[in-house]
């Protein structure tokens, strides 16, 4: 069905992420434990998986844990070997296999895959052959005013550069008005200053249109800088989907923990009201959703960079030795080794230098709730 205009409400246009998270949104594809094998390798294991409407979601994990894999059978790709997927509440995998051009779903691929042979607005319009000429060209029209490239409509995929023809695939895939839109890696390919940009531009783009999207990556500023939740996998497995605060803050696994940024581990001992640890005493309001049976226990406070403070210090009221600084440019990543022998990181503004192997005191400087792990999951 040709709708009228490529926009949705004008008054979800720029509207915050909050706004935007979907929790209450109806299910536009639902995935019930999908799982994929490939002779004796199981890419994806019993994953199951909701996604809103609106909504961006995206799959984020290391190379080789099923992400794309389970991109592709969203898109009729692959088959699941067993579980079911369903769009809109019709079945589309599972007992019932629906081809991928009839799903109602769009697909911009990591390479872009544009026609070398076609102007730019013949691949936005080249899925609509179906459209009479002058439906098509207006939507085609929209599309290009859309990605701001109204005036490359007969410019060839060689004469635009690599964040142009990154527009064009979006567009073409919009162009059909899928349901849902995947996005396979779509900015790896890009230098990093254009990534940033782009990744911004593609969510303004989404928004506007109204198209719920699912995005691939492996790269975890992208995924929370753009996405309204995101789909933490592992070994084909998904080990925790949220909110990217919500994940970020309160990571259900050291794994979840350690793969969205520097974790670092401090060993604390439950009492009454406190955690003792190696740096001091931490309020045990303070330890996230931390249960009455860990009293008198041992735990694993998570601890990020910028949640620890470095000084230089004597050697008697040190509490460890920098071994280990990395410049970031606008800031600096020391490790340092505390007495009893663990480890924590410290991130410094980079005017705020700590020479190798000086030592140091070491301070708690978060002020929001600290994430932990019983210990005995080491």
């Amino acid at each position: 069905m040709v709708s009228e205009s490529v926009h949705a409400d004008p008054s979800r246009v720029g509207v915050d992420r909050d706004d935007r998270s979907g929790e209450t949104g109806t299910t536009v594809l639902e995935l019930d434990g999908i799982t994929k094998r490939y002779g004796p390798e199981t890419a994806v294991s019993d994953l199951s998986l909701s996604v809103r409407d609106g909504e961006l979601l995206t799959l984020l994990g290391p190379s080789g844990c099923g992400k794309t894999t389970t991109l592709r059978m969203i898109a009729g790709l692959e088959r699941p070997d067993e579980g079911a997927i369903r769009i809109d509440e019709d079945p589309v995998a599972g007992e019932e296999f629906v081809d991928p051009e009839d799903r109602d779903v769009g697909i911009v691929f990591q390479n872009f895959a544009l026609f070398p042979h076609l102007t730019a607005a013949e691949n936005v319009g080249f899925g609509l052959e179906s459209w009479d000429r002058e439906a098509r060209e207006a939507r085609v029209a929209e599309l290009l005013d859309l990605v701001g490239l109204a005036d490359h409509a007969d410019s060839t995929p060689t004469e635009l550069s690599g964040g142009q023809q990154q527009r064009i695939a979006l567009a073409r895939s919009l162009a059909p008005e899928p349901e849902i839109l995947l996005l396979d890696e779509p900015f790896s390919n890009l230098d990093v200053d254009l990534r940033v940009e782009m990744r911004e531009e593609v969510r303004r783009i989404l928004t506007e249109t109204g198209v719920t999207g699912i995005s691939v990556t492996h790269d975890q500023e992208e995924a929370m800088s753009i996405s309204d939740r995101v789909a933490v996998m592992s070994e084909g497995r998904l080990m925790q989907v949220g909110r990217p605060e919500a994940v970020f803050q309160h990571p259900e696994s050291r794994f979840v923990a350690g793969f969205l940024g520097h974790a670092s581990f401090l060993s604390g001992y439950v009492t009454d009201d406190l955690v003792e640890t190696e740096l001091g005493s931490v309020g045990r309001d303070r330890i996230h959703g931390l249960a009455p049976e860990y009293d008198r226990t041992r735990i694993d406070v998570l601890v990020r960079p910028d949640d620890v403070l470095v000084r230089p210090a004597d050697g008697e009221t040190a509490d460890g030795r920098v071994t280990y600084r990395r410049y970031l440019g606008p800031t600096v990543l020391y490790r340092v080794e505390l007495d009893d022998g663990e480890v924590v990181e410290a991130m410094h503004n980079h005017a705020q230098q700590v020479s190798l192997d000086t030592p140091v005191t070491v301070d708690l400087a978060a002020t929001h709730e600290l994430a932990w792990f019983p210990t005995e999951d080491h």
